[in-house]
C-alpha cells in the first residue's frame, strides 16, 4: 500500500465497502506519520484495520544495519522484500542532514569510476521502496533537510517509479517535502531528462558530466556513446527551470585524466550553453577502481579557473569514505560475494 496515491487508496477502500474519507486518514498515516504497521492507524475502526491487515501489506524497505563514519555520515543497509539489498547515506552539513537515496539495485551503466556499476543491474526499485528510504529514517525521528537521488542506480532509467515517487514526496497533503530541496542526478539519460521535465515535478536536475569531450566521456561513461554531450546539453537547455534555478553539472576529479586546465577550459566552454552551476567531486579511491583522486591543489586551480569564467563552483569533499559511503562507492556488499 505504501507507494499508492490518495486516489488509488480511495478507490481501493471504497471498492471494499468503506467510506471514502478513510482514504485520507490512511494516506496521512503512511506518508505524514510514517506508520510502519496498520495497527498504528488508531483513528481507523477496528474492522477496517483488520481488513487492511488481512488483505494488504505496507511494503517498502527494512533497515538491517548501519555504519557511522568519523565525519558523522551514516550508511544504511536496507533489505527489500525479495531479499535483495540497497544502501542509502545520511550526510551532515551545517547542522542539516541530506539523504542520498537509491533508485535501483545495482546499475547497468558501467561507469569506469563507480563501484555500483560493477554490480550490474539486478532490478529497479518500486516507488514504495524509493520513498520508504526516507520514511524509515523519519520514523526514527531523524530530521532530513535535503534529498538527493544519487545513490545506487540511474534514476532516469526508472522514471516509471521515480516520477510517481517524486510526486508523492512533494504532495502537500502527505510528505510535503519542498521541491527545491530535492535533486535528481543522471548520467545523461536524455529521454528521462525530457520525461522529468514534462512531469512538472519542480525538482532540481543534476547531470554527471565528468568529461567535456566525447572521446574521454565515452571511456569513462559508456552511455555517452548513446547520448553524446551535444544532445545532453540540448536536453539541459530545454529543461524547464524557474528564474531562480540552475542545472548542476557534476564533475568527478580524476588524477591525470580530466583535471588539467585544458579540461577546465573545455568544461567552461561546454557549460556556457546552459544556465548552470558546477560541482567538482573529489574522487573516492578504491582498490577495485583504476583511478586516483586529483590533488587538492589541482582541484583548487581547476575551481579558480571556472570561477574566473563566471561560474558558481562548489567542491564536494568526500563524506563517509572510510565506510564506503561516499559518491560512487555504494555496492551493498554485492562485490564481496
Amino acid at each position: 500500500m505504501r507507494g499508492m496515491t490518495l486516489v488509488e487508496i480511495e478507490a481501493l477502500i471504497q471498492s471494499a465497502g468503506f467510506k471514502g474519507f478513510r482514504a485520507k486518514q490512511i494516506y496521512q498515516w503512511i506518508y505524514r506519520h510514517n506508520a510502519r504497521s496498520f495497527e498504528e492507524m488508531r483513528n481507523l475502526p477496528l474492522d477496517m484495520r483488520t481488513f487492511l491487515l488481512e488483505n494488504f501489506r505496507l511494503a517498502g524497505v527494512t533497515k538491517e544495519k548501519f555504519l557511522t563514519a568519523s565525519d558523522g555520515s551514516t550508511k544504511y543497509l536496507f533489505t527489500l522484500e525479495d531479499g535483495l539489498h540497497i544502501e542509502s547515506v545520511l550526510m551532515p552539513q551545517d547542522e542539516r542532514w541530506t539523504l542520498c537515496v537509491s533508485t535501483q539495485v545495482g546499475c547497468n551503466l558501467g561507469c569506469d569510476f563507480c563501484l555500483t556499476g560493477r554490480i550490474g543491474l539486478k532490478r529497479s526499485l518500486s516507488r514504495a521502496e524509493i520513498i520508504d528510504q526516507l520514511l524509515c529514517l523519519r520514523y526514527e525521528n531523524l530530521s532530513i533537510h535535503n534529498i538527493v537521488f544519487m545513490g545506487m542506480g540511474e534514476p532516469l532509467l526508472n522514471t516509471e517509479a521515480v516520477i510517481p515517487a517524486l510526486k508523492l514526496l512533494t504532495a502537500p497533503e502527505g510528505i510535503a517535502f519542498p521541491t527545491r530541496r530535492i535533486t535528481v542526478s543522471t548520467a545523461g539519460i536524455i529521454p528521462g531528462i525530457l520525461e522529468l521535465g514534462k512531469a512538472g515535478t519542480g525538482v532540481n536536475l543534476a547531470v554527471s558530466l565528468n568529461a567535456a569531450n566525447d572521446h574521454l566521456r565515452d571511456r569513462l561513461m559508456p552511455i555517452n556513446k548513446k547520448y553524446p554531450l551535444k544532445e545532453i546539453i540540448k536536453a539541459c537547455r530545454d529543461f524547464p527551470l524557474d528564474n531562480r534555478r540552475k542545472i548542476t553539472f557534476e564533475y568527478v576529479m580524476l588524477k591525470g585524466v580530466n583535471d588539467s586546465i585544458e579540461d577546465a577550459h573545455d568544461l567552461a566552454r561546454l557549460a556556457s550553453q546552459v544556465r548552470c552551476k558546477i560541482n567538482l567531486i573529489c574522487f573516492n579511491d578504491d582498490s577495485c577502481l583504476p583511478y586516483r583522486p586529483s590533488a587538492p591543489e589541482t582541484i583548487e586551480e581547476f575551481r579558480k579557473f571556472l570561477e574566473s569564467k563566471g561560474y558558481t563552483v562548489a567542491v564536494r569533499y568526500s563524506k563517509g569514505q572510510e565506510i564506503k559511503a561516499a559518491c560512487g562507492q555504494l555496492a551493498a556488499g554485492y562485490l564481496d560475494f
